[in-house]
């Protein structure tokens, strides 16, 4: 255990000793102050230090800090309200970091009434009917602080604790802008204060000034959950210095990909019928005065004219709103934490942005779990990230694995270290479509894809959740199931399906889901399919008029096929042995979509529709044999090629991936298949380099093909 050096104020250094009488026999010694308490670091992490730990000796300061921008219209910079609680001995000298967060939300939110939202029994295509917004936000001029989270965790450890109010929210001035600039910019001007290089006033008008100088190192870390977990990441985006670290918790990264999946109008789960416009009224909580200004110029001027629930189509207003699109100005190393059920803020939030970070160099690690909405990684990993970066103590933390992924296969949720996130030995297995979705077709990799077409009808404004599609045969949706594993599968990334599809008026919904079965999760018309334990393994929605492009999406001719590829969400679980994996296709998506007059006929092109699922060991990890192939070596039409017949996933063999009974279209094609697996099985050290040219040679005698 190792105690921090305190940082001292000029008082505490400068001692005036009191005037003493010098006798012949002795002189008397000088007094002397006593030490600071500092921080105490064991195994990498700031520890309970008791002088820190006493409540009634934390010190309380309120304050208003001056930004650089007006977003109100009232001619005067705008000022955040904020809060800080610090240990006692800051009011000695005692220099200390701050953990920082910052909420829209502290000061109460609005209705939450289905009236308030959009109504989504609306046709594709067309201008939805106004919404009506919920009533005002009751004003409280009387807060005299601003929250009071992560306090007990990080005060009694040596750090101070800063929170405001968002601008135009509780006593902070401005107007909401749901990801708008100014909502980098106020915390910024938080960080720039608390660096000595933005002022603070004791009122939001006038009043003397506050400095925080004297007790803060000027290093900051920022976290957050939700929306205050979207926060720190969009200061960070800002470059500005002393931010040193953050700990975004399911942050919102894309108000687009929030509100819209792939030119979709989709909603965030839980929350059907709202968009960012509602979201605007469901914070706008600031000074009554300026409340008609900031409702007139953001949520009408400029919400209501660019969201376009029309089309769902991108446009540069959601771009200014996607902090992948600022990323390269983070700095600050970043622990994202994540849940893959997360279906109000879904995964693919932090994956888009951990991916940037890599790539550009800033540290970054990955916490996720297979919960829902919300979910702080561990203390510990907390602790060591901000002791690291904000008390410099080398704790290692940077060399730590990259990503951290709760595991309950077993049923017991066990934290497991991964080289990074996706699984780096996850790699894509294509799956083909057999025909028979409007019961149960076939899904495999094990033999090429069925040709012809298949139908499903959309439920439309009837339609039921994904629980009661996956459980009945049902002409609203079309689901290909795979045979039933013979081991584990373990699926680490995201999933991706390749459509080719028409439809039978000029827009409709596409919703995506893969299912494990049996299904054990609630089945009924209504019953959610959201949270940990559901059947659900990971979905995706697209809307196939923006095939071409994002930004300009074309109005489908009935009866002509597009192509297009649906992202589906990120992922990494293990499915059992014993399960089946199920594609499921449908239409309007209860719980997500819009809902429009039922009877869009979607037909699908089998030989055009994969899945390309990401999984550790590849395309010979899929234990899927429902008809083992047993012989004794590997045959290749008819050609012995003399290899052992190994064992591979499951009870699945090398022979049943040679694929030699299927109808190639020609015989060059099918000998760039065996290669493909003899280089996997190289790869995968399950034959060596002359077994490798022995299986391809057998198949190019094969007649296979020709």
């Amino acid at each position: 255990m190792t105690r921090g050096t305190p940082r001292l104020g000029i008082s505490a250094l400068l001692v005036v000793p009191a005037l003493v009488t010098l006798t012949a026999a002795a002189t008397a010694a000088p007094a002397t102050a006593d030490p600071l308490p500092g921080p105490v670091f064991a195994d990498g992490q700031a520890q309970i230090v008791p002088e820190f730990a006493d409540p009634g000796s934390w010190i309380r300061q309120r304050l208003w800090v001056e930004t650089e921008f007006d977003s109100d219209g009232d001619g005067r910079l705008d000022r955040m309200h904020v809060d800080v609680t610090r240990p006692g001995p800051t009011a000695d000298g005692l220099k200390v970091p701050v953990i920082y967060e910052t909420s829209p939300y502290y000061a109460g939110t609005a209705s939450t009434q289905r009236q308030y939202f959009w109504n989504v029994n609306t046709e594709l295509g067309q201008e939805p009917p106004p919404r009506t917004s919920p009533p005002p936000i009751a004003f409280r001029p009387d807060r005299t602080a601003v929250s009071t989270s992560e306090v007990g965790t990080w005060v009694p450890r040596g750090f101070a604790v800063v929170h405001s109010d968002s601008p135009g929210t509780g006593l902070s001035e401005g107007c909401p802008t749901v990801g708008g600039a100014n909502e980098s910019l106020a915390p910024k001007a938080i960080v720039d204060w608390l660096n000595g290089r933005a002022k603070g006033y004791t009122s939001v008008v006038g009043g003397e000034e506050v400095s925080a100088t004297d007790w803060s190192t000027g290093k900051v870390g920022m976290t957050g959950t939700s929306y205050n977990g979207t926060l720190p990441l969009a200061a960070a985006t800002t470059g500005v210095e002393g931010l040193e670290a953050i700990v975004p918790i399911a942050p919102n990264t894309s108000y687009y990909h929030y509100y819209r999946s792939n030119g979709l109008v989709r909603h965030p789960g839980g929350w059907l019928g709202e968009d960012i416009d509602y979201l605007f009224d469901y914070i706008s909580s600031g000074y009554p005065d300026r409340r008609e200004y900031c409702a007139q110029h953001v949520r009408v001027d400029l919400m209501n004219r660019h969201q376009d629930r029309a089309t769902g189509d991108y446009n540069d207003f959601w771009a200014g709103r996607d902090l992948l699109n600022a990323v390269r100005g983070v700095r600050a190393p970043t622990l994202m934490a994540h849940a893959f059920n997360d279906w109000n803020v879904v995964p693919e939030h932090s994956v888009r942005i951990l991916d940037a970070l890599k790539a550009q160099g800033t540290p970054a690690q990955a916490y996720f779990h297979q919960g829902g909405h919300g979910g702080a990684p561990p203390l510990d990993l907390r602790n060591r990230w901000f002791t690291r970066y904000l008390y410099e103590q080398q704790n290692g933390v940077e060399n730590d694995p990259r990503a951290w992924i709760v595991r309950n296969e077993t049923g017991e949720s066990r934290l497991t270290p991964y080289a990074d996130y996706p699984n780096p030995e996850a790699a894509p297995v294509g799956l083909t479509l057999q025909q028979g979705g409007a019961t149960t077709g076939g899904l495999t990799s094990l033999a090429l894809a069925d040709g012809g077409t298949e139908q499903l009808v959309d439920a439309g404004d009837l339609a039921c959740n994904v629980g009661t599609l996956a459980t009945q045969a049902s002409e609203n949706r079309l689901l290909y199931v795979t045979p039933e594993l013979s081991a584990p599968v373990h699926i680490s990334g995201t999933a991706q399906v390749r459509i080719r599809l028409a439809a039978s008026k000029p827009a409709a919904n596409l919703s995506v889901a893969l299912v494990r079965l049996p299904w054990t999760s609630g089945a009924g018309c209504e019953s959610s399919t959201r949270g940990s334990t559901t059947s659900v393994i990971t979905r995706g929605w697209a809307d196939p008029q923006n095939a071409r492009s994002l930004r300009d999406g074309e109005p489908l001719k009935p009866g002509e096929f597009v192509e297009l590829t649906v992202p589906l969400q990120p992922d990494d679980q293990v499915i059992p042995a014993g399960s089946r994996i199920g594609l499921m296709i449908f239409s309007t998506d209860h719980e997500f979509t819009l809902h429009p007059a039922p009877g869009t006929v979607l037909t699908v092109d089998l030989a055009r529709t994969s899945v390309e699922l990401p999984v550790v060991g590849g395309p010979l990890a899929m234990p899927i044999c429902a008809e083992p192939d047993t012989r004794p070596t590997v045959v290749v039409g008819g050609i012995d090629s003399g290899l052992p017949n190994r064992a591979l996933a499951g009870t699945c063999t090398v022979n049943d991936h040679i694929l030699d009974t299927e109808e190639w279209p020609n015989h060059g094609r099918f000998v760039r298949h065996v290669t493909e697996v003899a280089d996997r099985l190289v790869a995968a050290d399950v034959i060596g380099a002359k077994e490798r040219s022995a299986l391809v040679r057998a198949a190019a005698r094969s007649n296979v093909g020709k």
